[in-house]
């Protein structure tokens, strides 16, 4: 017992790390896991005081749990015995292929990664861009919304900026489960856009495995009250106008309601004065795809915010939301198709008219080049029309000189204007672009027909009718000086 022996140093150092390890992970990691758990669900509590709609327990369980409780529900063990035997493989195989499936869909909420890292990276990111102004929000029909509800946000997709200017927005009300297309599945966004609970949908697939697996997960999601966002669309917008909606996912979430889940819909408007992808979308008008890669976007972000904090250029406009009367699933009687059309009408009525988008539907309308006093006319007229129409109408400071200044200036900088001794028009290779941002408002625009203008002499920020909104603390109001 007491004889010596000898052995490499490489084994006796390899002994000592399985030591360590073993004693780590009976010892010292479950102590190390209760620890940061419990500090967790101290600040979780903190946090939901502060919020409207507090964090669902649902979303703070641990991944691998809801995995395996999408897995071994009934429809999705059911699909697995069907896949198995159209495919005519093991059932073995087939599980493990739903595994896959559900591990790519289910997200990983992490409270530290949205409130400590997401929230403050989205400010920044969309103040540092855009002069981000809420154009309606009618807090008490939000505020009425009962607590033990599910609350789905349904947005049209102009930009990959939605996501930055919807979850800065909603910061001090609630966390958002986002519907993600396959686009941000790519390193390292990924991991970041799941800590921050959105769950990844592929758009083409057709697999009923999958759809099955897709179906459970938003069906636990959505009685489990956990707050969503989703774009029916499916996809950004091509041509700038809100297009069909998709009907899967309200399928879906329709079905999770059958047991009498209480779901609201919030319609939400966004728009912007510069779309950052416009040129790629338009491109993609012929079926072609987009080109555009992922780092091409970040390098050119990187570039972009880089110059704005040296203060060498502009902000690229206005970037504005308006939130739409709420719908109660329960109160709407037609099907899921007919809660699609009235979902996309609902946010087309709160579309915000921005400056740019409304100069450029003007250009595109007028006769030939307007000389500036025609313009400026002309552009008085139809904001005094478009609010007694009662749209939702932002315009800086209720200042009309400004608003059109500042728009013929991003257009300019952007070389979509020909002006010369006539006045100013379109540029003439430009007018698709101008047609891409015009689309946004045709609705607010089809609302005038030939009626005459209203005699207010300015705009106000909201229509008449939408008083009780509010700006929350977290958007400054503009100041009369000191805005690029």
């Amino acid at each position: 017992m007491g004889s010596q022996v000898t052995l490499p140093l490489w084994l006796f150092l390899l002994i000592l790390t399985f030591a360590a390890v073993t004693f780590a992970s009976h010892f010292l990691f479950p102590s190390v896991r209760w620890f940061f758990r419990r500090r967790l669900e101290k600040a979780v509590a903190r946090l939901n005081r502060r919020l409207t709609r507090p964090i669902e327990p649902f979303k703070l369980a641990r991944r691998r749990d809801t995995i395996q409780r999408v897995l071994y529900a009934p429809e999705v063990l059911a699909a697995v015995t069907e896949h198995a035997r159209t495919e005519g493989v093991p059932e073995e195989v087939a599980f493990e292929q739903a595994r896959r499936y559900a591990r790519e869909i289910v997200p990983g909420f992490s409270a530290f990664a949205y409130f400590g890292f997401a929230i403050r990276a989205a400010k920044w990111l969309a103040t540092s861009l855009f002069r981000v102004r809420l154009a309606r929000l009618d807090e008490a029909k939000l505020a009425a919304i009962p607590e033990e509800a599910t609350v789905v946000f349904v947005m049209n997709h102009r930009s990959n900026m939605d996501y930055v200017l919807v979850t800065y927005l909603v910061a001090q009300r609630t966390t958002l489960s986002y519907a993600v297309g396959e686009w941000a599945r790519v390193w390292p966004l990924r991991t970041l856009i799941r800590a921050m609970g959105a769950y990844f949908i592929r758009r083409k697939s057709r697999g009923e495995l999958y759809r099955t697996v897709l179906a459970t997960y938003v069906t636990v999601a959505t009685r489990a009250r956990v707050t969503q966002a989703m774009f029916p669309e499916g996809r950004l917008s091509l041509t700038g106008a809100a297009g069909e909606p998709k009907l899967g996912l309200l399928a879906y979430i329709t079905e999770a309601a059958e047991d009498g889940t209480e779901v609201v819909f919030v319609p939400t408007a966004l728009n912007y004065d510069r779309v950052l992808e416009d040129r790629v979308l338009i491109g993609a008008q012929g079926g072609g795809g987009f080109p555009a890669r992922i780092r091409v976007v970040f390098r050119w972000l990187a570039r972009r915010l880089i110059l704005r904090v040296r203060g060498l250029t502009h902000h690229l406009g206005y970037a504005a939301v308006s939130f739409g009367d709420p719908l109660s699933l329960a109160s709407f009687p037609g099907d899921t198709e007919a809660l699609g059309q009235e979902l996309m009408a609902r946010i087309e009525a709160v579309m915000p008219v921005l400056p740019v988008p409304l100069l450029a539907a003007m250009l595109l309308e007028a006769e030939g080049p307007l000389d500036r006093a025609t313009l400026e006319r002309r552009w008085n007229a139809r904001l005094r029309a478009l609010e007694g129409a009662g749209v939702v109408l932002h315009v800086p400071r209720g200042n009309p000189a400004y608003a059109l200044e500042n728009a013929l200036r991003i257009l300019r900088d952007r070389n979509l204007l020909a002006e010369g001794p006539e006045g100013i028009a379109a540029a003439p290779h430009e007018t698709a672009i101008l047609r891409f941002y015009a689309a946004s408002i045709t609705p607010q625009l089809a609302q005038l027909g030939d009626a005459a203008p209203a005699t207010s002499p300015h705009p106000r920020l909201l229509p008449a009718d939408d008083a009780a909104a509010k700006v929350p603390a977290s958007i400054s109001a503009e100041t009369e000086s000191g805005e690029t």
